[in-house]
């Protein structure tokens, strides 16, 4: 979100820290600063607010709280104009329970024009157009206080009678951006006794658009269920300043402050008539009340602050507070539904106190020193086959056959794979398919996993190679391979020099395969005797291209009198094509052109 220091010094008396140490405040104890950046003799920053704070701190006022508990500055009181409003006709009726508060209030007789210059470079400071003063001062108050809010052109209503229900099915609505929504009765719309007028929490309609014609208004400020609000806006293609509040969950209770704020500042700037404000407010939440103490705090954070320091930390927070010995009863704020229990208040005391007054130390961990023998037995077969020239493979646990099945796949592979065995066929098979690629004599492979049954899960080993497979559970391999000076001995301090010996760790860099087939080409050549095979290897590294995958492999090798043949396979492959014969032909072409320039003799 983007906030203006000079909107935020509108909240204090006192002169505001610099712009950089505001910044530095916020990195320190709130939230992630993505950008600072000039815009006339304002400073702009682009606050990235944590999710859990989305609700209280996508405004400048909830900014400004942050900043006054970090420098210990006093927000200044709001004054809002007192009124004597007259009675209103205006009703409101809710259907559905997705909203949760519905305030409206009339306001007659407006002037609708341009804004003041203040109210625009408010604006603009933070990225907004100016539309006419009455959108305006909705906008300006939504990014004040976090509450979104919309107005109608009263006149243009069936009647002074709004409805929040859901919508119908062949139902319209368009939209003031001009997108038409189809509705159906998972959205919710604000009506009147005839047309939807707005999609509620999301977008208002052009039916009741406020236009420079504008004189008598309806007021909405409302508090809608977060979870249907963002699945609403994701379904329609909507994404607004008011769906990332609402889908945030902002309290009810801001309601009220809002009404209170957007109708003095429309009064300031157009004037009018002011109603009675109608509020349906079925389930107002409960305050709540969480307890804790110096010592709980001192023992989670592993510090040891003294109550005072701790107490500064309610009244920078504007908490209210009740002080039994060493407990605390804290009221926590309506506007702060991210409070709940007594580590959350934990949290909040570290932030404002500075996490740098936490002192470095590790933390003493008491570990039972015992070893997982199922997990020595798997670490010490795996290093017993890789040592005999076995390669690991993992296999999907998914198969077309089992005796487990999983209802909820969406695959054709339902099943759960009862062993090894078929899976590491499978792999051999694939291997040897590509064993030009791999530079490889033999595919010998294994795999180590679980097997499921009906009844239980075992875990087993599987190796082989193209003339057969063996698998076995792991106890079963472990009993019969281990030495028995060894099958026993699971000590702490055998498993350790086991796992860190460096042999167990033969690190090669990865290299992914290509997804494109590869294409082998085998070249026999004549030379001299006393000629190295590296002469030959040198010049198809050479011009065999960035094509060439893999080294040039020496397969045979045939004396004849005076002469050497030696014959190599070239593996050509593209890792963002398919590879075309023509292309390797060229490739080959000026090989053999080369070698023969040479006085060699291609076979």
């Amino acid at each position: 979100m983007k906030v203006s220091y000079n909107w935020l010094q509108n909240y204090f008396e006192e002169k505001l820290p610099e712009p950089e140490k505001i910044f530095e405040g916020i990195i320190f104890h709130s939230f992630e600063v993505e950008d600072v950046e000039k815009v006339g003799d304002d400073t702009i920053f682009d606050i990235k607010t944590l999710p859990d704070r989305n609700h209280d701190c996508l405004s400048h006022f909830g900014i400004a709280k942050e900043v006054s508990a970090i420098f210990d500055l006093k927000i200044k009181d709001k004054k809002i104009k007192t009124f004597e409003p007259k009675s209103t006709e205006l009703k409101i009726e809710i259907e559905d329970s997705k909203c949760l508060r519905y305030m409206g209030r009339v306001v007659r007789n407006i002037k609708v024009g341009e804004s003041p210059d203040w109210l625009k470079e408010k604006l603009h400071a933070i990225g907004q157009k100016s539309i006419n003063n009455i959108v305006d001062a909705a906008n300006f108050v939504m990014f004040d206080l976090g509450q979104p809010i919309h107005c109608f052109d009263l006149d243009k209503l069936a009647s002074s009678n709004l409805i929040v229900r859901n919508g119908k099915d062949g139902e319209k609505i368009t939209t003031l951006d001009k997108k038409e929504v189809n509705l159906d009765d998972s959205i919710l719309v604000i009506a009147d006794e005839k047309n939807p007028l707005a999609i509620a929490g999301i977008k208002g309609g052009t039916k009741a658009e406020v236009d420079s014609n504008t004189k008598n208004i309806v007021i909405e400020v409302a508090n809608f269920n977060p979870t249907t609000t963002r699945k609403t806006a994701k379904k329609i293609g909507i994404l607004t300043d008011a769906v990332k509040r609402y889908e945030n969950e902002i309290t009810p209770e801001l309601c009220s402050i809002v009404m209170d704020s957007i109708t003095d500042l429309i009064y300031i700037l157009a004037g009018g008539e002011v109603e009675d404000i109608i509020d349906i407010y079925p389930n107002k939440p409960e305050q709540k009340i969480v307890t804790v103490s110096v010592s709980y705090i001192n023992k989670r954070l592993g510090s040891n602050f003294s109550k005072e320091e701790i107490e500064s930390v309610w009244k920078k927070l504007s908490f209210e507070y009740i002080n039994k010995e060493e407990n605390f009863e804290i009221k926590i704020p309506f506007l702060r539904i991210d409070l709940n229990e007594s580590y959350d208040l934990v949290e909040e005391v570290i932030r404002i106190l500075g996490y740098d007054r936490l002192e470095e130390k590790l933390p003493e961990i008491k570990l039972d020193r015992k070893v997982n023998e199922a997990y020595y037995k798997m670490l010490w077969i795996r290093n017993k086959l890789l040592t005999d020239g076995y390669s690991e493979v993992m296999n999907y646990a998914f198969r077309d056959k089992g005796e487990v099945e999983v209802l909820a796949s969406a695959s054709n592979k339902k099943f759960l794979r009862n062993n090894l065995t078929d899976g590491l066929k499978e792999s051999v098979k694939l291997n040897l398919l590509n064993i030009s690629l791999l530079g490889i004599k033999d595919v010998k492979i294994f795999e180590i996993g679980t097997v499921f049954f009906k009844d239980n899960e075992e875990m087993h080993v599987a190796y082989g190679d193209k003339k057969g497979i063996v698998e076995l559970t792991v106890e079963e391999y472990f009993s019969i391979n281990c030495p028995i000076e060894q099958s026993k001995d699971f000590s702490i301090e055998k498993f350790i020099s086991f796992v860190s010996h460096e042999d167990n760790y033969k690190i090669k860099e990865f290299k992914p395969w290509s997804l494109y087939p590869f294409i082998t080409r085998d070249i026999a050549v004549w030379v001299p005797e006393n000629t190295e095979p590296n002469t030959l290897f040198e010049i198809y590294k050479e011009l065999g291209t960035e094509l060439l995958i893999k080294d040039p492999e020496l397969v045979d090798k045939f004396q004849k009198q005076d002469k050497i043949s030696y014959a190599y396979r070239l593996v050509f492959q593209s890792y963002d094509r398919t590879l075309t014969d023509e292309e390797v032909t060229n490739i080959m072409s000026k090989i053999t052109d080369k070698v023969t320039s040479l006085g060699f003799e291609v076979r």
